[in-house]
């Protein structure tokens, strides 16, 4: 596929890695595509470009970016852009704030969630949770003795999310399809709970995993 990361922090780097590294065309976008110049001359076959023309390149889309900033990302990228598009969405409503004893604090509800309101301001777009709840050093083909770890998705179309199911499985993940975007208001907190050992003890090499019986 042809994949448009929209997002110039580490976690946009290293899912763009993680594309290129399974065969997918890759560009990633920013709103000063010149700061990437460096990061792309060093990393094989990406492209760098702005929002609106990553978006326009990709036939899947990646949002990784601060969630407080997300809707104008896309509305940078462009609303024809994204039309029609499944849309990874991996960002987290985290208030600019330190832990209290670990835990961050989220500035959306428990009624809504920062899926929902992408959701509602980009209706033509198909907006899957995903990646939101893990550090980015395990986000692509991570290695744990008990086995593959469990990703946590929702969404409304379900195209976009066999999309993305299909990813995960590439990335080393089973996917775990929670239903519609509603539940983005349970998996989102999960990235509260997945910070805390990291926080209290310095320990960043876990993940979740669903037990079936």
């Amino acid at each position: 596929m042809k994949v448009g990361v929209l997002g110039s922090g580490e976690v946009a780097k290293v899912l763009a890695a993680g594309f290129l590294k399974h065969g997918h065309a890759t560009m990633i976008g920013s709103r000063s595509p010149e700061k990437l110049a460096d990061w792309a001359a060093q990393t094989a076959g990406v492209r760098a470009g702005t929002f609106a023309r990553t978006a326009e390149f990709g036939e899947l889309l990646v949002l990784a970016v601060k969630g407080n900033i997300a809707a104008d990302v896309l509305h940078l990228a462009g609303i024809k852009n994204l039309s029609g598009k499944a849309i990874i969405d991996a960002c987290n409503p985290i208030v600019d704030a330190p832990p209290a004893h670990g835990v961050l604090q989220l500035y959306t509800s428990q009624t809504d969630s920062l899926l929902e309101q992408l959701q509602r301001g980009f209706p033509e777009a198909h907006f899957v949770k995903a990646f939101n709840s893990v550090g980015k050093d395990l986000m692509v083909n991570p290695h744990f003795v008990e086995g593959k770890p469990t990703m946590f998705i929702c969404g409304n179309n379900d195209a976009a999310k066999q999309t993305v199911a299909y990813i995960c499985d590439q990335f080393g993940w089973e996917t775990a399809d929670m239903g519609s975007a509603e539940a983005a208001r349970a998996i989102e907190p999960l990235c509260m709970l997945w910070c805390i050992p990291g926080f209290l003890r310095n320990e960043w090499t876990h993940a979740f995993k669903l037990l079936r019986k």
